[in-house]
């Protein structure tokens, strides 16, 4: 006479088999799991990156559109700088006036802003300033723009379709060339991971 609890049962063989059995079906499961979150973080940070770098070349070419020949003086109010200015003595890649600053509180100032760039332990960092005509108490506010960048250069086309990396021209002294503007400027930007970056800007007329 046999016990019917005994055809029912499972022997420790079994359960050692299904135990197993189950053991690699879950690192299968989790490895999977674990693939895609790494994928996905991955394209995040690819995603972060790209929208930086479309920030970063949106705003260098909103600034160099609405470029306007306005001059500014220097802190201590003896002399101009140009409206556009590449010169080493400012301590900025480029210094710029440009038109559009929005006002939407309608505070009582200009619609021009005076801004620059520049790299600073491989930050491209944006400056901009509540007045033109700065003082030595007026500091800039500071953005930072995008990281990983090895450098940023600029060529300037002048009216002869001529291009050149210095502005204003060294021919151009006096009143005149303080308020020069190029027709174009051309953005090249070489960053460590992505290779180097060129846009042309019309600056508006």
């Amino acid at each position: 006479m046999t016990r019917r609890g005994s055809q029912a049962a499972f022997t420790l063989i079994e359960v050692l088999v299904a135990m197993a059995i189950f053991a690699i079906l879950s690192a299968l499961a989790y490895g999977t799991l674990s693939q895609t979150l790494l994928s996905a973080e991955i394209l995040g940070d690819r995603m972060d990156r790209l929208q930086a770098l479309q920030r970063t070349v949106r705003m260098l070419s909103d600034d160099l559109q609405q470029l306007a020949p306005r001059p500014v003086r220097d802190e201590l109010g003896e002399n101009f700088s140009p409206a556009l200015s590449t010169g080493f003595q400012s301590g900025f890649a480029i210094e710029l006036t440009r038109n559009g600053w929005n006002n939407p509180m309608t505070l009582p100032r200009s619609t021009l802003q005076r801004v620059a760039y520049r790299i600073e332990e491989d930050e491209l960092v944006r400056y901009h300033w509540t007045v033109l005509d700065r003082t030595l108490s007026n500091e800039p506010v500071s953005v930072v723009l995008l990281d990983g960048v090895e450098s940023i250069r600029f060529r300037f086309s002048q009216a002869n379709g001529e291009y050149i990396e210095q502005w204003p021209p060294l021919n151009q002294d006096g009143p005149g060339g303080l308020r020069l503007r190029p027709r174009a400027v051309e953005i090249i930007l070489r960053l460590v991971n992505e290779g180097e970056i060129t846009r042309l800007v019309e600056v508006a007329p």
